[in-house]
């Protein structure tokens, strides 16, 4: 099942709703699944830090103190925000391999949720409106972003499996559907020394476009290996520090249905979650064909691939 919501601004005027319209989008989804939820968010200004998004179950106390200690493991100031059981780690460039083993040596409650210069993921076990009013949301602004609401079908319903997953820094993957090599592939992935915290195949999915693009690939071209590599049928929308992509498998089973304007580019896994954005009523709106790449930056011209 799952719903899938995804919005890339053209109009920075509409920044500091972004937030806002993913969170209705999100909570529109709830009926695709309502056991966990999770925004990924691009606020669209970096300080050249790296962002850690660091997830507790006991956040009372893990975050106390937790920049201090983090500080000292990687020889430098550590600003911190704390929302909820997630906080937002600043740290040097660079240190991010310092900072995860810091973590860990804490405590075996704090779990990495988003590495990056600008990405920022939230991501809970609940139905999506709780999940969003814990995060407050609809606050924040952003240029792009994209989110998922779960319903588990291949494990169980915890924060580390809900979506979206990121692998790789500034780049993040949500899906519908399933993948049928995701356990083979896992293997191969880690002895390549890609990080994959869980079982879930979702992970897999974004941990194998993280290897095309380390091994010289770009998003578009490592969504067309996609096609070829992964077994199953899946709706992925990707986000990357400048864009986001959407490609599902050749069949394409699960929904999907995109519009533009020229304010911005919503993905949604039905038309009732684009219902309410402003100006969809003269936007064009078009299912997404099968084994086609989408892709759209603030960096380059949009892009549309179809597979061979």
């Amino acid at each position: 099942m799952c719903g899938i919501v995804g919005l890339f601004l053209k109009d920075p005027s509409l920044e500091p709703k972004l937030g806002a319209m993913l969170t209705d989008m999100l909570i529109t989804m709830t009926d695709r699944g309502p056991d966990s939820a999770g925004i990924a968010i691009y606020p669209g200004e970096t300080s050249g830090k790296t962002k850690l998004v660091v997830q507790s179950d006991a956040p009372d106390e893990d975050f106390p103190g937790l920049d201090t200690a983090i500080g000292k493991a990687v020889g430098g100031k550590v600003a911190m925000q704390v929302k909820s059981t997630h906080a937002v780690l600043e740290i040097p460039a660079g240190t991010t391999a310092a900072a995860r083993s810091a973590l860990a040596d804490i405590s075996s409650r704090l779990r990495v949720m988003s590495r990056g210069e600008s990405l920022e993921i939230y991501k809970e076990v609940g139905l999506p409106k709780d999940v969003a009013a814990r995060f407050d949301l609809s606050q924040m602004s952003g240029s792009h972003g994209i989110g998922h609401t779960r319903m588990a079908t291949e494990s169980a319903v915890t924060t580390m499996g809900a979506h979206p997953f990121n692998t790789g820094d500034d780049q993040c993957l949500v899906h519908n559907g399933s993948l049928s090599n995701h356990n083979s592939l896992r293997r191969k992935l880690r002895r390549e020394g890609i990080h994959i915290e869980t079982e879930n195949d979702t992970e897999v999915g974004a941990a194998y476009l993280t290897w095309q693009m380390q091994n010289g690939a770009t998003l578009g071209e490592a969504l067309q290996s996609s096609l070829d590599d992964l077994d199953g049928f899946f709706t992925f929308v990707v986000g990357t520090k400048d864009g986001f992509g959407v490609v599902r498998d050749p069949i394409a089973c699960k929904p999907a249905v995109m519009a533009e304007t020229d304010q911005y580019v919503a993905f949604g896994s039905e038309y009732r979650a684009l219902v309410d954005l402003p100006g969809i009523e003269d936007a064009r709106v078009w299912e997404p064909e099968p084994a086609t790449v989408y892709f759209w930056s603030h960096d380059a011209a949009p892009t549309t691939e179809k597979a061979a």
